[in-house]
């Protein structure tokens, strides 16, 4: 069976037919494109990024012809499909990157048109002012799409009260070879015998499908006949597509329903000493008729709390020992009739057996931040150490809550069996548990496990009323569809499938198939799992799809290019899955193209957030370096990177002869623009600072002052940003300290990111035993720039080194106002409190960042607002390069221009930072210590 055919020539044929948007067949991208969030992956043979609707139409017209007739066209959302929903070969039709916009938004009857890649958080950002939202609300928000939502017609939490997303839809536009069909327009001439011989093929087998199908919340969906022939008459055709993973063709248009804005919102979180008491209690919940009613296990509650998490619990959940969470939502428009219902429950949850804690949050920034601690246990699933690991394949089974009980002990009896692990959460308000059986599947008997549990739980389903698929779509578990639903049905299901789609080119093998065979849980090709143990790619192996990484919002650090370009190849996933693909192949032997590689990885700015809030740390700054250490031991080193990492090297000596070198600065820096074809370079080369206020790493032996600070900066602070190192010493003099800037070494940044190990084994050790030192005057150490701060604490450690420790400065004074010291107070209050902007490296490694300098701040009777930024755009040189400008500047307007060239004053910590506000906005910022000296001097 031949999906794929050589991808020039249809490159040629879609330029030919006036395709506007990328067509590509890089191998980065099509290794990025070939897994989703499920153990499988299957490469395609060429992305094409659509514009619009009509651009899908003409790609679909170009398929029509005969010279590609058996090529497989799959649309693609954003990935979140957790059994290969959107894996294919052939032309995968990326949706998400360009048909995302909001085109319609009518708040008077409740209703939005969307392009199917809008992200699900994206439209209700849209939505929020006009006082509505679109439900449900899935775990995956933050990159999920409509039309992925759509085709497998998601869920999530508040599905009892709001409904599926087939729930949610009044109507789609589908793109054809002949062009564009709505369900809100007639038919056109050409579509009149298709959707003929749909509805035939509907009325035909709809008495037979609902016979198949279990009369439940979560219902079944995919091809429903049912909805499509309502009682009432007529021929609703679209509804066939809600659930059909695109195996009926692809979506362009979608009408979605509203709901308004409920503002009173109650969020109660209950401990239970057992799963078992948790999961007994969601029935006699229900009477309080609360909008959603989750559970998380002791397991997943032990990962949360060795990761830290569990750390930003309130105190009252946090009872000694293995505790199993209930988290019980209430939401309402009546503020009274709401409390009304969180009172009788609060009581009835004290009465409940192995209740053991419990806690109500009103705030709603509180009940974000629950939530999201509910969502990051279950993200770090994937970080279980060891080969297996929990793996989605049988994780959203659905029953009759009050079947739930019985089904759960039967569902674990099968694993104990197969002496399996696994973690539990999800909806017990509508019968749904999410199971997740850990498995190594690059082992053929955990393989062998997969089917067998995928077989017993199928038939443990249809034992207890259920459905094997309720939340998450089916994909390859399609093969279990002709099964489930009875030869009848199924037969009715080909013929819908004959009407929209006889040559079976879209998403094939998924679902519903004619003459070609269905995809299946074993025979689906399996995305390599692990590693070698050791090997400086295992993150890569490790890294599961959850695709964090993917979230759209430009406030959150997580992944900078990504977010400039909506190019999957661009972010910690597609990095990943390219590392993975290169290994792979170098390990067997076969040819491993590194251009597309090298071009993806030239992309990451190294701000590390991938390092810190990917939920399995897939650190791509340290995995590209070890790339790179690889390829330039068998390739010759640019130019640009070698005069770097010279001026890394003989920084220290820059720094001593800078009086000398200071007036050729100006020639010198037009040259090494030049050379490193990079622009804006420093204007000026940094002054020392007093001698009163400087220590050489030899004097650190002596005692120290009273009361003394060392300071320690990187190279490029070191020579070029004088006012960081001033503002330093001011801050901390008015605050009581003597401060003290000790002689620079370099920390190796530039070599770590470069691959160059040996350059930076050897600066790491050689600052590591000054640190050393410094730590041993017992003097505290503060670092000048976070980005010098988070490269001791991330990347010395990863390579076995352990330096003393250095706290960002508002880390120490913050420790320092928790002990009891007491500060200067101002004695003018400012007009406008400053918003402070962090580092991106800062915030995603220490998420109270901003809020501790809010402390510092306070401390000296003066407010400040921590204000949400993503990065900046500049990331050391990657700014300066020339090849970057583009989306430098993109970043840099993205989330910093509106807060730098705003009213109130902004204060930066990171030095790249203020750089860029600098070139970008004309305004030079202070470091908040130089803001303090500013305000307490008067």
């Amino acid at each position: 069976m031949l999906y794929s055919q050589p991808s020039q020539s249809l490159t040629d044929a879609l330029r030919a037919a006036g395709f506007q948007g990328e067509i590509e067949t890089d191998h980065a991208l099509r290794a990025a494109m070939s897994t989703d969030n499920s153990v499988y992956q299957i490469t395609p043979d060429l992305i094409a990024a659509p514009r619009d609707g009509q651009d899908v139409v003409r790609a679909l017209a170009v398929l029509e012809t005969p010279a590609f007739a058996d090529v497989a066209l799959t649309a693609r959302g954003g990935g979140t499909g957790t059994n290969g929903q959107s894996l294919n070969r052939g032309l995968i039709l990326d949706m998400r990157r360009h048909m995302n916009r909001v085109l319609e938004i009518n708040a008077t009857e409740g209703w939005a048109e969307v392009e199917p890649g809008v992200v699900l958080d994206a439209l209700n950002d849209a939505l929020r002012p006009h006082g509505w939202f679109f439900a449900p609300e899935t775990s995956t928000a933050t990159r999920c799409t409509i039309g992925g939502m759509v085709s497998t017609d998601a869920s999530g939490k508040g599905s009892r009260i709001y409904g599926k997303t087939s729930d949610n839809v009044l109507g789609l536009e589908i793109a054809r070879p002949q062009g564009l069909l709505s369900s809100f327009a007639p038919a056109p001439d050409w579509a009149t015998p298709m959707l003929a011989a749909a509805e035939a093929a509907a009325r035909q087998g709809r008495a037979a499908f609902i016979d198949a199908t279990p009369r439940l919340n979560r219902r079944f969906t995919g091809y429903d006949l049912e909805r499509a022939c309502p009682e009432t008459g007529g021929f609703e055709w679209w509804r066939l597509f809600l659930g059909a993973e695109g195996t009926l063709g692809p979506i362009s248009r979608i009408r979605v329903k509203l709901r308004r804005i409920e503002p009173e919102k109650r969020l109660i979180v209950a401990g239970f000493a057992s799963f078992r008491d948790a999961l007994a209690a969601a029935t006699p919940l229900l009477a309080d008729n609360p909008t959603a009613i989750e559970v998380m296990d002791e397991w997943v509650q032990r990962i949360a709390q060795d990761a830290g998490i569990l750390d930003r619990l309130p105190e009252s959940l946090r009872p000694e020992g293995p505790v199993a969470y209930v988290f019980i939502e209430f939401n309402g428009h009546d503020a009274a009739e709401m409390q009304a219902r969180v009172t009788t429950c609060l009581e009835r949850l004290r009465s409940l057996p192995g209740q053991i804690a419990l806690h109500q949050a009103r705030d709603l920034a509180e009940i974000r931040e629950l939530w999201a601690i509910r969502s990051a246990g279950v993200g770090l699933l994937g970080k279980v150490d060891g080969p297996a690991r929990p793996i989605a394949f049988v994780e959203d089974c659905v029953v009759p809550p009050e079947n739930l009980p019985a089904f759960v002990d039967d569902f674990l009896r099968v694993l104990k069996d197969n002496g399996l692990g696994f973690g539990i959460y999800g909806h017990v308000d509508v019968g749904c548990l999410h199971i997740r059986p850990a498995l190594n599947i690059d082992e053929t008997t955990d393989r062998a496990k997969l089917v067998a549990v995928s077989d017993t739980v199928f038939a443990l389903t249809r034992k207890h009323g259920g459905i094997f698929w309720g939340e998450h779509g089916k994909g390859v578990r399609g093969a279990y569809l002709p099964e489930w639903i009875g030869p009848r049905a199924y037969a009715a299901l080909q013929s819908v499938k004959r009407a929209f789609d006889p040559a079976e080119r879209f998403n094939p093998g998924k679902l519903v198939t004619l003459d070609r065979p269905l995809m299946g849980i074993a025979t689906t090709p399996f995305r390599p799992f692990n590693a070698k143990p050791g090997d400086a790619l295992e993150k890569a192996f490790r890294c599961n799809g959850n695709a964090q990484c993917l979230s759209y919002q430009a406030a959150v650090p997580m992944c900078p290019s990504f977010k400039a370009t909506g190019d999957l190849r661009h972010s910690p996933k597609g990095r990943a899955d390219a590392l993975r693909a290169w290994k792979v192949a170098r390990d067997a032997g076969r040819p491993a193209p590194e251009r597309d590689l090298m071009a993806a990885l030239d992309t990451c700015l190294g701000c590390k957030a991938c390092a810190s809030s990917c939920p399995v740390q897939v650190d791509i700054p340290w995995m590209r370096a070890a790339f790179y250490a690889d390829h330039y031991s068998r390739n010759a080193r640019p130019l640009s990177d070698r005069l770097v990492l010279a001026a890394e090297r003989l920084s220290p000596l820059a720094v001593t002869l800078a009086p000398l070198l200071r007036p050729a600065w100006p020639l010198a820096r037009r040259l090494a623009g030049r050379a490193l074809k990079s622009v804006d370079l420093p204007v000026h080369m940094a002054h020392p600072v007093a001698a009163a206020h400087r220590v050489r790493l030899a004097d650190l032996d002596r005692p120290q002052p009273r009361n003394a600070v060392l300071l320690w900066q990187d190279w490029f602070t070191a020579l070029f940003d004088a006012e960081v190192a001033q503002d330093a010493i001011m801050g901390f003099s008015a605050l009581g300290y003597h401060p003290l800037l000790v002689a620079m070494r370099p920390a190796g940044k530039a070599a770590q990111n470069m691959g160059a190990e040996a350059a930076f084994r050897r600066m790491a050790g050689q600052l590591a035993e000054a640190l050393q030192k410094g730590a041993a005057t017992g003097a505290p150490m503060v670092g000048l720039d976070p980005a010098f701060v988070m490269l001791l604490r991330q990347d010395y450690p990863t390579a076995g080194l352990t330096p003393a420790r250095v706290m960002l400065a508002q880390e120490f004074l913050a420790a320092e106002i928790a002990s009891g010291r007491r500060f200067p107070q101002v004695s003018v209050q400012a007009k406008t409190a400053p918003r402070i902007l962090s580092h991106c490296t800062e915030q995603t490694a220490l998420p109270n960042a901003g809020a501790l300098w809010a402390q510092v701040f306070a401390a000296i009777g003066l407010k400040a607002a921590p204000a949400a930024s993503g990065c900046c755009g500049m990331a050391g040189l990657f700014g300066h390069q020339e090849r970057h400008q583009t989306m430098s500047r993109k970043l840099y307007d993205m989330s910093w221009r509106d807060h730098v060239e705003g009213k109130a004053p902004v204060l930066a910590t990171g030095f790249s930072c203020r750089c860029q506000a600098e070139r970008f906005s004309g305004k030079a910022l202070r470091h908040p210590l130089g803001f303090i000296a500013d305000t307490l001097r008067g």
